[in-house]
């Protein structure tokens, strides 16, 4: 078996496959049309599921996209729907007053949902469709996440950007015609998620040597294939070009289906991610206007390859780092939580109380393992990563944002964001083993001197 050398189509077998990694991979889902005029399949598709009433969801823009489309054929089939558009013409956020909205209007005899649009209603239309035990399409109306098939939502939860495990769509149809003619911003941003796969591999691999955390060779290497194959395209994307469209696509779709086989988010974000998120969360604690996921994504992925480029010349200091571990003061990094997260804090620091992180003696097995495996954790990192310089350059080709600046985030925001980045979630990434090497304020000041 080999993951890598396979279609979309034969990805997903529903027997799935058993790997030498141990696990037997499989996903939910059954349809993935991407290509021009894939729209046209939808009747057939949902003729295929034996759906009887779909419940709709969409947005103003996303409405008109394909919404209304997707309305019409439903029409045409003759069957019964009910549809439900958010009422504005504001970014969505995808939280629990989102999530309230689509659950109340849900139509309890509709027995198929349809999600018509990007990343935020699909995670609703995920969360939803947990709630109410029905199988969601999505029709997918810009290149601008990788969770369009995945078996998770990002979700705001009690101010705190969570990753929620749902089951996966049974179909994606993504419609290269409607797809290359989103926003701009929505192309870059599926470059930019797609351009993190790079740091997401690496640390999943740096995690498994010091943690034992599950990896499988197989999954990352359809990753990185998929990374490549974008990246040869990516010239393209400035000019819409349906090719370059189609590789973002395919590889956003790989990405979810490369979750739903490792089950867990592994092989699709890293720190990078955790810049976008906290970026997130700061935008909601202070009511400001946010950037695209893949926008943030895209510039967290310049910001850690240049942390890795000198992470990769660090040597490590035994005394140092358990000397910052002993004198870790939790009642200051907990008043510095409340200082970044406002509101949202208690919820960061209730993360750390059941993984203990800051652990004095946890610390002290990892650092154990990170000093008889820092060749290897060396070697990890050059083989994964690009150069920073290379992954900006390509991102300015298609006129994206590469710095926290262009975006409205300031030095100190950024510097908070890599010393929080460890806190939001119980994953080890690059932050992680910073401060278990006891770097960490090191290096975010030298981050932000960077940015000056």
């Amino acid at each position: 078996m080999d993951l890598n050398q396979m279609t979309i189509a034969q990805l997903l077998d529903p027997k799935g496959f058993d790997c030498a990694c141990g696990c037997h991979h499989d996903t939910m889902l059954r349809h993935a049309v991407i290509q021009s005029g894939a729209l046209a399949q939808l009747p057939e598709i949902i003729h295929c599921l034996g759906a009887r009433k779909p419940f709709i969801v969409c947005d103003r823009n996303t409405y008109r996209a394909a919404g209304q489309r997707v309305e019409a054929m439903i029409g045409e089939m003759q069957l019964p729907y009910t549809l439900y558009c958010f009422p504005t013409d504001q970014i969505i956020e995808p939280d629990e007053f989102a999530v309230g909205q689509a659950v109340f209007s849900y139509d309890p005899t509709c027995d198929l949902i349809v999600a018509v649009g990007g990343g935020v209603i699909n995670d609703v239309c995920k969360i939803l469709a947990k709630a109410v035990s029905r199988q969601t399409i999505i029709v997918g109306t810009a290149p601008s996440m990788d969770g369009f098939v995945s078996n998770s939502a990002s979700m705001v939860w009690g101010g705190v950007k969570s990753t929620i495990y749902t089951p996966c769509p049974v179909a994606v149809i993504a419609d290269i015609d409607i797809m290359r003619q989103a926003p701009m911003r929505m192309l870059q941003a599926g470059l930019g998620d797609m351009l993190a796969k790079y740091v997401s591999i690496c640390e999943w691999r740096i995690s498994n040597v010091v943690n034992g955390e599950y990896y499988c060779p197989q999954i990352a290497a359809l990753m990185r294939s998929a990374v490549e194959k974008i990246v040869q395209a990516a010239s393209g994307l400035a000019q819409r070009d349906p090719l370059a469209v189609q590789r973002v696509v395919e590889g956003l779709v790989l990405s979810g289906i490369a979750m739903s086989f490792a089950r867990v988010s592994r092989p699709a974000s890293g720190l990078e991610h955790y810049f976008s998120h906290i970026f997130d969360m700061y935008t909601l604690e202070h009511h400001t206007p946010g950037s695209l996921h893949g926008i943030q994504v895209g510039i967290g992925t310049v910001l850690t390859l240049g942390i890795y480029e000198k992470l990769i010349c660090q040597r490590p200091d035994r005394e140092k780092a358990l000397a910052h571990a002993r004198n870790f003061d939790h009642a200051g990094w907990e008043a510095q939580m409340r200082r970044m997260f406002g509101k949202t804090a208690e919820n960061v620091i209730e993360i750390e109380r059941k993984a203990g992180k800051n652990d004095v003696v946890k610390h002290a097995a990892r650092l154990e393992r990170i000093l008889e495996t820092w060749p290897q954790l060396v070697q990890i990192m050059r083989e994964e990563l690009p150069s920073q310089a290379f992954v900006r350059e390509l991102l300015v080709s298609t006129g994206a944002p590469v710095t926290p600046a262009q975006i409205g985030i300031d030095r100190s925001e950024v510097r908070d964001a890599l010393m929080a980045s460890r806190e939001i979630r119980d994953k080890y990434i690059a932050s992680s083993l910073l401060w278990d090497l006891g770097v960490l304020d090191e290096y975010a000041d030298a981050l932000v001197a960077e940015l000056a």
